[in-house]
């Protein structure tokens, strides 16, 4: 059984947790009716994708 020979150190534990955080979704404002919509996505508000009608309402 693997057992660790010393202590893990309260700095290289952090060290070690930089990277485990939660991340800001990427956000862009839609061209055609300006809402934020998550970037390379449909907007949820006019339906429209790289200037088309997508969704028909």
């Amino acid at each position: 059984m693997a057992v660790p020979k010393r202590r893990t150190s309260k700095t290289v534990k952090k060290q070690r947790r930089t990277h485990f955080k939660l991340q800001v979704p990427g956000m862009v404002a839609c061209p055609n009716c300006g809402e934020m919509k998550l970037a390379h996505r449909v907007c949820k508000e006019c339906g429209t994708y790289k200037g088309k009608t997508v969704v028909g309402e």
